[in-house]
């Protein structure tokens, strides 16, 4: 009797398999979200309420001697770490006169310092406001300003930037503190030498008691792709959510975390970093993102979760083989924007790690997470997401640029299979905090009377599609999908399918203006791989067998490398400034000829032709 109700059982269990392939991950998934919320819902009752910082403690008195940051050679344990963070409050207490509620603006690269500086300033109930390192000049003082900070902390290397916009700074009153133990610079004080001298006896708690789950935590800037960085407010609750993210992926204590991405944004501060913390894992800080030492230092810290972002994965798989490519403990990679043929030829190559390709705005009210691991999706729509996170795919006028919306005023969801604006609700429980300092940005990201009166949605500005097993896809950003002979063009699928052509190695796709003709023309950006050349004929037939007419790119413009932002992130805008004119670009630029099937040389003379009309597109 036993053996056949085991049998019976096991059928069952093939059965819902086959009927329901998702099911066992989609449990999993659904569980970990449930785990999340509980704690959260607990982190929340709790007074004073419980932060992301006394998270760390509870790590510190639980295992003291654990690794928490690995850097180069040095290890520095949880005790050690948090000792280090009260050397650094108390020197700030005691030399910047800071106070629970302020801001301060950190300027500084990947290293421990980073760690330590937020965890310090968290012991006193100050927000950080993380500045991209890159910036310079009139952005950085832009980024400062918007963020309303009264301290700035720059790392030594950063001395020369910070003087750039030091009369701006003492203008307005700024302390501004060096990390190095002397500085002769008029409106700058040294800051190394006094840590060195401070107490590390533990920072009271009544410094921060009157932190809450709406104070802010952090201000992450957006990478600037369409304009000056925007500072989005991260409070506590959403330092919390972005902290859980790895658990929900499946990440655990005893994982090793490799941060090579910029912890001044988002996926590596607050995924990475933040997750370590709620995880008590370890963390190894590389100074930034090196493709031909990152399997390498896999093996060296025994790494067994990644990150990536853009195109990281990308340069992984363009780096020579090698005969060790599969030895290596990394089980995870964590991260966005991993295109589907890269996926394929990243796990072929380097073996079985788990993709979790995940979508998220920064300032954003929602994400996804393929948590099926379907190659190319960014998730799945699952009605127990849905319920807390209420979101829809809406109609898009792509010439309006903005959602389509019915005889009575209200948007239009799209069917299965239609690209769409993805927008998501905006409750009491879900809220959209907006960019600090910027009502008026804040305000353009939010879309009213949505389906029903009174509503309020968050505009993600992103476009995507669903599949018949109801798997999320991103086709676009707003802006960079354009309208092309009555038909949308998203340059995602076109960069997808030229990138599969035998001599090209990367392709930035953009729309740009021609005179006499209606809505923008495909360009392509593009680089060849090593000891290829460009050829026309084999272009031609690559595009005009996988692109529909109105999708080929009708101008090609070869580079030596394509320009991204810090996050790896394709830049367009100076690209479509340039457009395609000859005497203004020296790089070589090519034209579609259908009449002689292939791409020919853009000259001055073919140039004007395409102006006067002669030269049809």
């Amino acid at each position: 009797m036993m053996f056949w109700f085991i049998v019976s059982a096991v059928i069952l269990l093939f059965a819902l398999r086959f009927r329901y392939p998702y099911l066992i991950s989609e449990a999993k998934y659904a569980g970990r979200i449930a785990r999340s919320m509980y704690r959260t819902t607990k982190y929340l009752k709790s007074r004073p309420f419980y932060t992301l910082l006394d998270r760390f403690l509870d790590s510190v008195q639980k295992h003291p001697h654990k690794a928490f940051i690995r850097f180069q050679d040095e290890t520095h344990s949880y005790v050690q770490s948090d000792k280090q963070s009260n050397k650094i409050a108390r020197s700030l207490l005691r030399h910047a006169d800071l106070h629970e509620g302020d801001t301060v603006a950190l300027l500084l690269g990947n290293e421990p310092m980073f760690l330590w500086m937020w965890l310090a300033l968290a012991k006193i109930g100050c927000s950080v406001a993380l500045l991209n390192h890159n910036i310079r000049s009139k952005s950085l003082l832009h980024c400062f300003t918007c963020c309303g900070a009264t301290v700035l902390i720059a790392g030594a290397e950063l001395q020369d930037t910070v003087e750039e916009v030091l009369p701006a700074l003492r203008e307005q009153g700024i302390s501004v503190y060096i990390l190095t133990d002397h500085v002769t610079t008029e409106g700058m004080e040294s800051l190394t030498d006094k840590i060195a001298l401070a107490s590390d006896e533990p920072i009271p708690a009544d410094l921060r008691a009157n932190i809450t789950f709406s104070s802010p935590a952090a201000y992450i800037y957006t990478s600037g792709t369409t304009g000056l960085p925007k500072a989005a407010v991260i409070a506590q609750l959403r330092l919390w959510a972005m902290a859980f993210f790895p658990s929900i992926c499946g990440v655990k204590s005893d994982d090793v975390v490799y941060l090579c991405l910029p912890l001044y944004h988002s996926a590596g501060f607050g995924v990475g970093f933040c997750g370590a913390i709620e995880r008590g894992a370890t963390v190894v800080v590389k100074s930034k993102f090196s493709s031909s030492q990152f399997w390498d230092d896999c093996r060296k810290y025994h790494i067994t979760v990644i990150q990536y972002i853009g195109e990281t994965m990308r340069y992984l798989c363009n780096t020579p083989k090698r005969v060790s490519d599969q030895v290596h403990n990394v089980r995870m990679a964590i991260g966005n924007g991993i295109r589907p043929e890269v996926w394929r030829t990243f796990i072929s190559r380097f073996g079985h790690v788990e993709i979790k390709e995940f979508y998220g705005a920064t300032e954003g009210t929602l994400g996804f997470l393929n948590y099926a691991g379907k190659i190319g999706a960014v998730g799945r729509v699952n009605s127990f997401h849905k319920k807390i996170y209420p979101y829809a795919l809406v109609k898009f006028d792509q010439e309006q640029e903005e959602p389509v919306r019915n005889s009575e005023g209200f948007c239009i969801e799209v069917a299965k299979g239609e690209t769409g604006l993805l927008v998501s609700k905006i409750t009491q429980k879900v809220k959209f905090a907006g960019y600090a300092r910027d009502p008026k940005q804040t305000e353009k990201k939010k879309l009213y009377n949505v389906f029903e009166k009174g509503d309020v949605y968050f505009n993600s500005g992103d476009l995507f599609r669903t599949d018949h097993e109801n798997f999320l896809y991103f086709q676009d950003r707003v802006g960079d999908t354009f309208r092309w002979k009555g038909e949308n063009v998203s340059t995602n699928e076109v960069s997808d399918i030229l990138t599969m052509a035998t001599s090209i190695e990367e392709a930035n796709v953009y729309g740009v203006t021609v005179p006499g003709y209606e809505g923008r023309t495909g360009m392509a950006s593009i680089t060849l791989k090593k000891d290829h050349q460009f050829e026309p004929d084999a272009i031609f037939s690559h595009v005009t067998t996988y692109l529909p007419s109105y999708a080929r790119p009708r101008m090609i413009r070869i580079q030596d490398c394509l320009a991204v932002t810090c996050t790896f992130k394709q830049l367009k805008g100076k690209l479509v400034e340039e457009g395609f004119d000859p005497a203004a670009i020296t790089d070589p630029l090519f034209v579609l000829d259908e009449t002689v099937k292939s791409y020919r040389p853009l000259t001055r003379d073919t140039y004007q032709s395409i102006l006067d009309g002669h030269f049809r597109l």
